[in-house]
Parts: C-alpha cells; sequence; structure tokens
C-alpha cells in the first residue's frame, strides 16, 4: 500500500468512526455511585440533555483518585471526542493529496522516510489508525 493510500485509508476510518459517534465536544465528570464509591465518566451534551458515552469504573471511595488511572484515561476520551477525529481525518486527506501530487519529484516520500516531517507524522498517524506497522 502507498504512503498515500494509507493515509486515505486512515482517513476513511476516522471520518466513519467519527461520524457515526455521538458529536463532541465531550468532558470528563466524576460521578459519585453513592456507597459503591466514584467513577470517572465520559460525557457529552449539557444540562438535561447530558449522556453518558463511557463509565470507566474505578471501585474507589475517593473522589478523582490520584492512584487509579481511570480519570486520565476519561479526559483522554474526552479530548479526543469525534470532532477531533473529523479533523485529523481532513488532515490525513490534506497530507495524502500533497505525496500524490510529489510522486515521481524530488520531494517524493520514500519508503524509507520523508522529505517533509510533516507528512511523516501524518504517516505514522495513519499507521496507528490503520494499526500496520511501522
Amino acid at each position: 500500500m502507498s504512503a498515500a493510500e494509507e493515509l486515505r485509508a486512515a482517513a476513511e476510518k476516522l471520518r466513519t468512526l467519527a461520524t457515526e459517534a455521538t458529536p463532541g465536544p465531550w468532558r470528563q465528570h466524576d460521578t459519585h455511585l453513592g456507597q459503591y464509591g466514584h467513577t470517572a465518566t465520559v460525557l457529552s451534551g449539557e444540562g438535561n440533555d447530558t449522556d453518558l458515552r463511557a463509565w470507566l469504573p474505578s471501585m474507589s471511595q475517593e473522589s478523582w483518585d490520584e492512584a487509579r488511572n481511570v480519570w486520565n484515561d476519561a479526559a483522554y476520551m474526552a479530548a479526543l471526542h469525534p470532532g477531533v477525529g473529523l479533523a485529523l481525518a481532513d488532515w490525513l486527506d490534506e497530507t495524502a493529496t500533497e505525496v500524490t501530487a510529489a510522486e515521481g519529484t524530488e520531494y517524493a516520500l520514500h519508503p524509507d522516510g520523508g522529505a517533509f516531517a510533516s507528512w511523516e507524522a501524518a504517516l505514522a498517524v495513519a499507521r496507528a489508525v490503520n494499526g500496520s506497522a511501522s
């Protein structure tokens, strides 16, 4: 698969996942479950339109228990809501267009490294999204 194809495949995957998910922004929240303690959650919406996106059990009696990573995980999930995925997909598509336009020139992305650091960064993101090696 060429670099441009990898970039476009990742963009398509991100765009599909993001458009099928609940729109962002999302936010992290410490939810108290009474006798069961606290848990980290990811919420969307505002006021009475708030919906639960993810529940990360901590089984902790401490709010925002720093000894458990679930609050960091919830913050990360909330930060990478579907709007971020769509922006990443657009960036990958734009980079794929640049890479395709440069094919056969001195600026072409070579298998062992690229001409531009931004292309290499985009390709690293695409490979992480696609689950491919390198």
